[in-house]
């Protein structure tokens, strides 16, 4: 499937010069290396591939172009040879040798020689084309996709759309592939860091390929210069190519992380519930996470509680298992000590649900209640809470808890993930298990064999059934009695809602055992691989499929150690079974009768499935080579070892099979697959009786021999063991080729975004253009996919679930190209880190798809054996080793030699054990169809002979059993090891003794041992001689092995300790080739060190591998001798490859010590800093008293050093502070290395770039504030207002302030602007829309702190959403800017024209643009105008770079660091701060700086500095609140109160604990006086009060007081946002504005400030404008500067070079640690401090800001009457309907104090009337609209609790009963802040007012004080909906507690101010008391009739009684006549 071209060579060509070739074919083309200086032939011998998907027709046409190459000019054609392919399609093969002809059509004489070949497809992937070509086995695969293109080759971007991928060549020759530049070896590992070339020039040395027709066309377009936005670059990483593709990355992270336990924390807070379907409920909300559980309190009889509690879960365990816990919120009525109460509804998420939201959070949302056990009911409320979970290190960033008063819009805001829809259905999800098969023995044989002796039968020894575990419930099939292969044909039914919010179902096979049973194997399920939401998406469908299952190895032990990895948890080491399942969901139809509506789990019957369902059976190849055993652990070094590889089951000797029969297979009988082959490799006849090959697993055993103390290896020398193993599986091989494709895809992607981040971060010219080419390689890759992908053919035992996966893998490729290729356009050079992040997800998309959930073919295990126990393993992947006959498909280590570290199995592998190498193996390794077994030789280093076993000497195609290798070379290594950084640090002092240990092939040597260092200088070159390799010269030089470097820590007793481990390739000369540029000398590059899965430093070296050629050494370059005699043997690195150093001076200011730890028990008292740097250093004075003053007396110190010219390659600076003692003993306190001097490097100003962003980083060095400077015209006075006004002006004045121009800021502050400017900030906001009535404007005399505070409170939520809305709009934009960007550019360049070209200006512009608030906005009248302060979410010191603006940090380290995660943290190791800053710069300075006026030369660089000595300040700690503490007791609350320390002063305010608070307002100011520097680590603690034993402490933060002190940005006290000398917003800083403008004018030697009249002032060239009068308390108009000097304050940044933000008024949000629970938050406290130095004037008094008190109000509500209610009782004697109605009221959390009317009995029609007045007191804040109560919690608590809760009225109506219980009618809930305006009439109340909030006018009571009118009471009715019950007229009335006390009122109808007695209709008495009267009604109205009926009657009766009585008697007297 592929065109293959040999370029062999060109001949006949005239003159000299440097020849290029181009080849092209269907569009795509490709480049040959330049050969430099040939004559009249050029030798390409090149080989390039093009990968066809159709077949070639045979008119089409191959073109080969061969051009004279110029670095300069574009490269000229010589001439062009063009061939129709039609002979090469007919014969498969053809050579040629032809002449070329020129642009003229006419033949020259330059000849060119090629041949070519030609695999067809013919129509099947399975066939096989004979003439597939073994000669060449080294072509170049395409699949590698390694470019083989220049770094800066500018690949044009008009390239033919039919272009694949921009040119891969496949060279197994000289120059390119390793050119110049240094790149790492392995980039896409993250290994080699690139460096950039000694010297820029070198540059011109790379050719730059370019298409010539393309570059003609831009040169005609751009004039000269090429337009850089459309260039893009190929694969950096070319360098490091291995072109012949025989070798395949290793990978070098060691340790599993997977099983490993983490910290986590899960918190919830559970705020409220609404709409509990129920009547008249006590709710508990139940908490579960995993298998805990809490409670909230009970709130009684309410169905929509207010909780606000706050549940806190830790856990210690890992990830996995973290991530599949259940959190479960179930809502319960009535639960007491007695009964569990009765489930409401319940809500269930798995905790990784939670973890992948944005900031691993849910943010007050409302979760949906549904009952599980009743599937057609519908929701059943809804509960509003925040959950989050925390590992450590996350950082949760909480919104900001102010006044939450956001209307809850609950169908906005629901706990769902995105893209889950809001109604979701019930859905059965069926798992199917068929049947299993490889399961391992599970018990002991001593039983069976007892049982065997006596009754002879042979039992299976395992009892398996399968366990399937999903959201919270599990369901088990039955149990398979003595069975290895048990069949199931069973299926579990789950029913969850759909989507489930549970990621993962968890399938385990488990052997059932009398005592306890254990997992066999477990294999998860995750949904969201098997299912696809989009809306061509599918429902979850799996199967069936096989799934493998990993887990311990097989051999049964009673304790098996490596249980864990069986319950899946960590890698798997062996194989332990397969299973066959299926899973299939299906939506419920709820409202279909037949349902079943329970949720249990369900286990029935399955239908079987046919055997060839999951594939056909094929017999399946699997070969490999052992090349090289090296590094072998010495504690197995001393019995032999043999390696095993396994595919399943087969290979395995020791513990594979359970069965030792022999079954054979014949072709296409789908059998058994317990295919027990226990042959033992030692047997003769390797082929069966009929000729079939039998499998060899394991290489035979052999003795290590030692390489140094550490390590030691095998001597396979030239011969090497193979193995070959042949298994059957079902050919499934179509899902493993995509996901193939789409690794490679990735692989790619992924390499070229290390490049190109590798660019940016060392400053490498141009990565966007890096970027493009990598986006055009995916979008070209993606569409490869989809012509590969899209012709499998529709066989039987494909499932639904390929389908599906295919078309939505192909739907989101297709859409990636589209995207990348757009994106490809849109890649600037400002636009390139947004961009970054967007290819970045497509990186995570595509090996989201890539991988398979339906496995087939098990992993590959290679196992080390010793003594047949098994010590090590490795884990390949079977798709990385499967072959495909297309090369995309094939996996990417398939026939490549692969470098595998063997690790330790299981928990063993944790730790330090797990990093050491357990064996280093070269690995060839071949996995394909038996069939396709022809050419599995073709990847091995050429060179070899076959030894076959005897019976298959004479079958070519027979497998050999090792490789005798006939070809060797000879080379000799020289590895420069020049340096490493930033190393680990090993031993107690904090710092480490190391050396390197370089191995290679079996060859290892050591650097010296450097002590007492993390950044140790070797400068050594190790020489390693006589390297010998096995195979062909020249796939040596492309791909030479792999060098491992080890670090290791010299420890005078014991081993040397592990610091950490990397991999390096050499640069490789062969013996034929000259040591000149570009390649050789090599530099110097970085190399990243890797200890465990942690990065350990980096390395700086360099390593060459030369050929010894026939001549011997004496033709090697020479190594010049050891320079410094002193250093012994020891060779330096030489001079070409070390770096070129130059003349460096180093200033270091010395401030201060702080902190210092005591060292071995005895505190530090005379300590001295030693600074070194490249083996020079200075030292400071020594503090003599640390205890009195920790400040240097000698500020600052110099010394010179030679530093390579190179930043990238600067040698650490290190900080060590030593401890002088008596008798001239120092000892080591700690250390500090600075790894980067480039933040620390002065680069003196640029004549030429004279504008003011450079100077202003000049002048000041590093210490500069970057400007941001404002826009002004070079010339004349631009007023630039500080109003938005229309967002055009702004931009027109958008140019940068030149050095030399004046400029005006006007701020004109008058009272209507700023009015205009509030409204504009608060736009938006109107409350509740429609009839908001006027506020009238509060008086200053009621805003105090909190008003102030609030509203800015509302400000920052405000910009917060205004920059998600303006983020969002951006992205809209950004498609629409594409178009227009070029016309903007090119605007900009105009504007440019007459100055230096500024690059950063585009982007300001839009940002300003962004910023500007929308006028358009409604503006909402009644907004007070209120000075603001800033709002920070976060502490001040990550806004202002903590406040390093002139006097840097340094931690001082001692200590080990820890072996794992858990013990030592940095935290921990830390032992004291050093404070002080450095400066390094070339020598000699210009001399213009030091002839400034005012250069102080002591100081050097560090001009204008305050001195050190100590000064007292008066520090003012303002604590406003704490939110969301860690609770502390078991009631899931604390006590909190505040603890401060600075230096000795210790205030705790113990007394004003507040009690069961987890957001206490503690609204408190503290002084403290404090002495700098003793005394300047200010600690603020928030601790939990306990009445009995010690306080705890809930979390602590820590303000470094002094650098805030001395910054430049001021923070000493804020800056207001306006002055006045009165009133809430009074200055609080004892100087005035004018007076610091002046000192900061003074300090800044700045000119200024003059105040000139009409209120201007003056500073350096800016004119600032402003109001100049002020009012002060009496309403008296002073004139004033003080205005006019806070707005250059405010606007200091703006000033040229001093400028810089002042810190302005504020309150900073601080999150609160505890170190017993390091990295995770436990809370946060907003607070601020101001400082105040002792000799300047004394400050005002602290501003008031204690919480506001709450205000007494009184709430009088009136029940007129009601109407409509609904009729409840049925008449004893009547039988009519009616109600005994009364009405209950209670304000929300008062249940205990509600009060009930009177009844009204037997209200016929639904009408009562009670005139009845409630009367609540309450206790109300106004600003956060919060009711507070205080009470007991319960009998037992000590205090009372305060509790805020929102102010809601219930007023309920229920029907009165004698004896049983009241009946519920219904009820209303207003709340008093926003309820519906009450109907005029009975008959205008309706539902609507209850169901459609949202329209209707909503009223508040604070503001009208008295509202009258008609409520609906609504109820549920069966169905859940709700109905009006009746309606209520009230009347409430709000008066104030005075308001109150001067108007009194009575209760009911009492005095004073009582109500008349309502009128009730007769019918309401009460029989009992009027007898009479209730008869007369009961005879008079109903029961007349039926009484005279009766009456009548019973006359008869008695008539007919009297004449049956008396009858006989007279009967008798006739008869007797008497």
């Amino acid at each position: 499937m592929a065109l293959v071209l040999q370029l062999r060579s060109v001949s006949g060509l005239r003159g000299k010069g440097d020849r290029i070739a181009k080849a092209a074919f269907r569009g795509l083309s490709f480049y040959t290396r330049v050969l430099e200086n040939c004559e009249d032939e050029a030798k390409f011998d090149e080989t390039f591939r093009w990968p066809v998907a159709t077949n070639i027709d045979g008119n089409e046409i191959l073109e080969i172009q061969v051009f004279n190459y110029s670095k300069v000019f574009t490269n000229r054609l010589i001439g062009t040879f063009r061939m129709v392919l039609q002979k090469v399609v007919a014969e498969g093969q053809l050579e040629v040798t032809d002449t070329l002809i020129d642009d003229n059509n006419s033949s020259i004489q330059t000849s060119i020689s090629i041949e070519i070949r030609y695999q067809a497809l013919d129509g099947t992937v399975g066939t096989w084309n004979d003439k597939e070509f073994l000669e060449t086995p080294s072509v170049h695969s395409e699949g590698d996709g390694r470019y083989s293109l220049e770094t800066d080759s500018l690949l044009s971007s008009h390239r033919h759309s039919s272009d694949v991928s921009p040119g891969k060549s496949n060279q197994q020759s000289t120059e390119r592939s390793f050119r110049r530049a240094g790149k790492g070896v392995f980039s896409a590992m993250k290994l080699g860091k690139t460096r950039p070339s000694k010297d820029e020039h070198r540059k011109q040395d790379d050719p730059a390929v370019l298409e010539t027709e393309d570059l003609d066309r831009k040169a005609m377009r751009y004039g000269a210069g090429l337009e850089p936005d459309t260039i893009s670059l190929a694969s950096v990483t070319a360098v490091t190519t291995n072109v012949s593709n025989k070798r395949s990355k290793p990978d070098i992270r060691m340790e599993p992380s997977a099983g490993r336990p983490m910290d986590y924390q899960v918190s919830i807070t559970i705020i409220e519930a609404r709409q509990l379907v129920g009547l008249n409920m006590d709710p508990v909300v139940c908490v579960e996470v995993g298998e805990e559980k809490k409670y909230t309190s009970m709130k009684e009889s309410t169905n929509c509680p207010y909780y606000n509690e706050y549940f806190v879960f830790d856990f210690h365990v890992p990830p996995d298992v973290m991530f599949d816990k259940i959190i479960k919120l179930s809502v319960i009525h009535s639960k007491n000590l007695l009964r569990s109460g009765t489930l409401v509804g319940s809500f269930k998420m798995d905790v990784g649900t939670v973890y992948t939201q944005p900031e691993h959070q849910f943010y007050h949302k409302w979760a949906i209640l549904s009952d599980p056990e009743d599937l057609t009911a519908g929701l059943k409320g809804y509960l509003k809470c925040d959950i989050a979970v925390v590992g450590k290190g996350d950082n949760i960033k909480t919104p900001h808890k102010a006044n939450e008063t956001e209307e809850d819009d609950i169908e906005g805001n629901l706990l769902l993930p995105d893209g889950v829809p809001p109604e979701r259905q019930w859905a059965r999800f069926y798992i199917k298990i068929y049947r299993a098969e490889g399961l391992p023995r599970m018990n002991t044989s001593i039983m069976a064999n007892v049982k065997k002796a006596l009754i002879g039968e042979n039992k299976d020894l395992v009892d398996p059934y399968v366990q399937v575990a999903f959201a919270g419930q599990k369901g088990k099939t039955s149990i398979q009695k003595s069975s290895y292969e048990p069949l199931w044909n069973e299926q579990i039914i789950f029913t969850e809602m759909f989507p489930p919010l549970c990621k993962r179902i968890k399938i385990q096979i488990r052997d059932s055992d009398k005592v306890n049973d254990v997992a066999i194997g477990t294999h998860f399920i995750d949904l969201r691989k098997v299912s696809n939401e989009g809306d061509k998406g599918f429902l979850p469908t799996f199967g069936p499929a096989w799934v493998n299952m990993y887990g311990s190895t097989r051999n049964y032990t009673l304790m098996d150690e490596h249980q864990e990895l069986n319950e899946g948890l960590g890698e798997g080491v062996s194989f332990r079974a397969r299973l066959l399942l299926g899973l299939a969901v299906e939506i419920l139809d709820t409202t279909n009768p037949e349902i079943n509506s329970s949720t249990e789990v369900q286990v029935e019957q399955a239908t079987a499935v046919a055997d060839n369902c999951s594939g056909k059976m094929e017999e399946f190849f699997l070969f490999g080579a052992f090349l090289e055993a090296t590094m072998i652990d010495r504690k197995i070094g001393d019995k032999p070892i043999n390696f095993e590889v396994t595919i399943g089951n087969y290979g395995n000797q020791v513990d594979g099979s359970s069965k030792p029969l022999l079954r054979k297979k014949k072709e296409g009988g789908d059998g058994d697959e317990e295919e027990s082959e226990l042959l033992q490799n030692s047997s003769d006849d390797e082929v069966g009786e009929d000729g079939e090959l039998v499998s060899v697993s394991s290489s035979p055993p052999m003795k290590p021999l030692i390489t140094d103390r550490n390590y030691f290896y095998l001597p396979y020398l030239e011969k090497k063991p193979c193995i070959y193993i042949r298994s059957w599986w079902q050919d499934q091989r179509r899902r493993l080729y995509n996901a193939n494709i789409m690794d490679k895809i990735a692989d790619k992607l992924e390499e070229g975004l290390n490049d190109v981040q590798e660019m940016i971060k060392t400053e490498k010219p141009h990565p966007e253009r890096r970027l493009r080419g990598v986006l055009e390689e995916l979008s070209s890759g993606c569409l490869r996919f989809l012509t590969l992908a899209d012709k499998d053919q529709h066989h039987s035992s494909r499932t639904r679930l390929d389908r599906e996966r295919l078309k939505s893998c192909m739907r989101e490729l297709e859409n990636m190209a589209q995207q990348a290729t757009t994106l490809r356009s849109q890649v600037k050079r400002n636009t390139m880190k947004d961009k970054l992040k967007l290819v970045q997800n497509f990186l995570q998309k595509l090996r989201f798809l890539a991988d398979e959930p339906q496995h087939t073919i098990p992993d590959v295990f290679i196992w080390m054996m010793s003594n047949n126990k098994r010590i090590a393993y490795a884990r390949i992947p079977s798709k990385d080793i499967l072959y495909s006959i297309v090369d995309e498909e094939m996996g990417k280590d398939c026939a490549k030699v692969k470098t595998v570290f063997l690790k330790l199995p299981g928990k063993r592998g944790f730790g330090p054990a797990g990093w050491t190498v357990q064996a280093k193996m070269e690995i060839y390794l071949w996995l394909g169809l038996n069939k396709q077994r022809k050419d599995f030789l073709s990847g091995l280093p050429c060179g070899f002979e076959e030894k076959k076993t005897p019976r298959g000497q004479n079958l070519p195609s027979f497998p050999p059993i090792s490789l005798l290798y006939t070809k060797k070379q000879v080379f000799q290594l020289r590895a420069h090891m020049y340096q490493a950084r930033s190393l680990f640090a090993a031993d107690s002092s904090g710092l480490s003794d190391p050396f390197a240990r370089v191995f290679f092939i079996s060859q290892s040597q050591c650097t010296e041992v450097l002590n007492e260092t993390l950044c140790p200088t070797w400068d050594q070159l190790l020489v390693f001689d006589n390297v010998e390799l096995y195979g062909e010269a020249h796939e040596m030089r492309d791909d030479p092995p792999i060098i491992v470097i080890e670090i290791y820590d010299q420890d005078t007793v014991g081993k040397a300790d592990f610091m950490g481990r990397t991999f390096a390739k050499p640069v490789v000369k062969m013996s034929d080739e000259e040591y000149c540029p570009p390649r050789f000398p090599p530099q110097l590059e970085y190399y990243q060190i890797y200890r465990g899965n942690a990065t350990a430093g980096d390395l700086l070296a360099a390593f060459e591998l030369l050929q010894i050629g026939p001549g011997g050494k004496s033709d090697l370059p020479p190594i010049d001798g050891p320079t410094d005699m002193d250093r012994g043997p020891i060779l330096p690195v030489p001079l070409g490859i070390r770096p070129v150093l130059s003349r460096y001076r180093v200033e270091i200011l010395f401030w201060g010590l702080r902190d210092l730890k005591r060292v071995n028990l005895a505190q530090v008292d005379r300590p001295r800093v030693d600074i070194e740097c490249a083996g020079k250093g200075v030292q400071s004075a020594l503090i003599q008293n640390y205890k009195k003053n920790p400040n240097f007396s000698t500020l600052v110190k110099w010394f010179e050093v030679d530093l390579p010219e190179n930043e990238l390659l600067h040698p650490p600076l290190n900080i060590r502070v030593v401890d002088c003692r008596a008798f001239g003993r120092y000892t080591l306190v700690g250390s500090h290395t600075v790894s980067s001097l480039r933040k620390f490097i002065y680069r003196p100003p640029d004549k030429k770039a004279q504008h003011w962003n450079m100077a202003a980083k000049h002048l000041n060095g590093y210490l500069a504030m970057t400007s941001r400077a404002h826009c002004s015209r070079p010339t004349g006075e631009i007023v630039v207002n500080m109003e938005p006004e229309v967002p055009i002006k702004k931009m027109d004045t958008m140019v940068k302030l030149e050095a030399n121009s004046d400029a005006v800021v006007k701020v004109d502050v008058t009272e209507e602007e700023k009015e205009k400017k509030k409204k504009k900030k608060k736009g938006g906001g109107g409350g509740g829309g429609g009839e908001e009535v006027e506020e009238e404007e509060p008086d200053e005399s009621m805003l105090d702190w909190w008003s102030k505070y609030f509203a800015s409170i509302e400000t920052m939520k405000e910009q917060l959403r205004q920059q998600e809305t303006a983020a969002a709009e951006a992205e809209e934009k950004e498609e629409m800017e594409i178009g227009e960007g070029s016309k903007a550019q090119v605007k900009n360049k105009d504007k440019d024209k007459d100055k230096d070209k500024d690059k950063s200006k585009a982007p300001k512009d839009d940002k300003k643009k962004k910023q500007q608030p929308v006028p358009e906005l409604p503006e909402k009248k009644n907004k007070q105008k209120i000075d603001e302060l800033k709002v920070f979410n976060k502490e001040l010191e990550s806004e202002f770079d903590n406040f390093e603006d002139w006097l840097h940090t340094f931690n001082l380290l001692r200590g080990k660091i820890g072996d794992n995660d858990d013990n030592a943290t940095e935290e921990e190791r830390i032992v004291g701060r050093f404070k002080g800053s450095m400066c390094v710069y070339k020598v000699p300075l210009p001399d213009d700086i030091s002839k400034e006026a005012g250069y102080d030369p002591t100081f050097g660089m560090f001009q204008g500095i305050p001195s050190n000595d100590p000064i007292n300040v008066l520090v003012r700690v303002y604590i406003v609140r704490a939110t969301d503490l860690h609770p502390a007791d078991i009631n899931g609350k604390a006590d909190p109160y505040i603890a401060i320390k600075l230096g000795k002063t210790d205030i705790k305010d113990k007394e004003n604990y507040i009690s069961k608070q987890l957001n206490p307002v503690f609204g408190k100011s503290f002084d403290i006086e404090a002495t700098f520097p003793m005394e300047s680590m200010l600690t603020v603690a928030v601790y939990d009060w306990d009445l009995v034993g010690t306080d705890d402490l809930i979390g602590e933060t820590k303000i470094d007081l002094e650098n805030r002190f001395y910054s430049k940005h001021r923070a000493t006290c804020g800056v207001s946002q306006t002055y006045s000398i009165h009133g809430y917003n009074t200055w609080r800083d004892p100087m005035k504005p004018s007076q610091i403008l002046s000192k900061l004018c003074k300090e800044g030697k700045v000119d200024g400030p003059h105040f000139g009249p009409g209120g201007r002032v003056k500073v350096a060239n800016r004119v600032f404008t402003g109001p100049t009068e002020i009012e002060d308390e009496n309403g008296q108009k002073k004139p004033t500067d003080e205005h006019l000097a806070l707005a250059v304050l405010r606007h200091w940044e703006d000033i040229p070079r001093a400028g810089c933000r002042l810190v302005p008024e504020h309150v900073e949000t601080r999150p609160l640690l505890n170190p017993d629970k390091p990295g995770i938050e436990q809370g946060r406290l907003e607070m601020w401090v101001d400082m105040f130095p002792m000799d300047m004037p004394a400050p005002g008094p602290a501003i008031d800001i204690s919480p506001r008190k709450p205000k007494k109000y009184e709430l009088r509500v009136i029940v007129w009457n009601t109407d409509e209610v609904i009729l409840e009782d049925d008449d004893y004697f009547t039988g009519e309907k009616s109600s005994d109605i009364f009405v209950r009221g209670w304000l929300k959390g008062q249940q205990e104090d509600k009060q009930d009317t009177d009844v009204h009995y037997h209200s016929l029609t639904g009408e009562g009337n009670f005139n009845w007045r409630y009367i609540f007191p309450f206790d109300y804040l106004m600003a956060e609209e919060k009711i507070v109560i205080s009470k007991k919690e319960s009998m037992f608590s000590w205090d009372e609790t305060e509790y805020k809760i929102p102010a809601r009225l219930t007023l309920q109506v229920w029907d009165a009963d004698h004896f049983s219980a009241d009946d519920f009618l219904g009820a209303i809930e207003l709340d008093l802040n926003r309820f519906p305006r009450g109907a005029k009439t009975s008959k205008q109340c309706s539902l609507e007012m209850v169901t459609n909030e949202a329209e209707l006018p909503m009223i508040s009571i604070f503001k009208q004080k008295r509202v009258k009118g008609w409520w609906p009471f609504v109820a549920r009715d069966e169905n859940d909906e709700l109905e009006i019950t009746g309606k209520v007229e009230a009347e409430l009335h709000l008066l104030t507690a005075e308001e109150a006390e001067k108007s009194p009122a009575g209760l009911a109808r009492n005095e004073p101010d009582p109500l008349e007695k309502p009128n009730r209709p007769d019918t309401s008495f009460i029989w009992f008391l009027n007898p009479l009267k209730s008869i007369k009604y009961l005879i008079c109205t109903r029961y007349k009739w039926l009484i005279i009926k009766i009456v009548l009657a019973l006359l008869l009766l008695i008539m007919v009684a009297l004449f049956l009585y008396s009858m006989p008697g007279y009967m008798v007297k006739k008869l007797l006549g008497a």
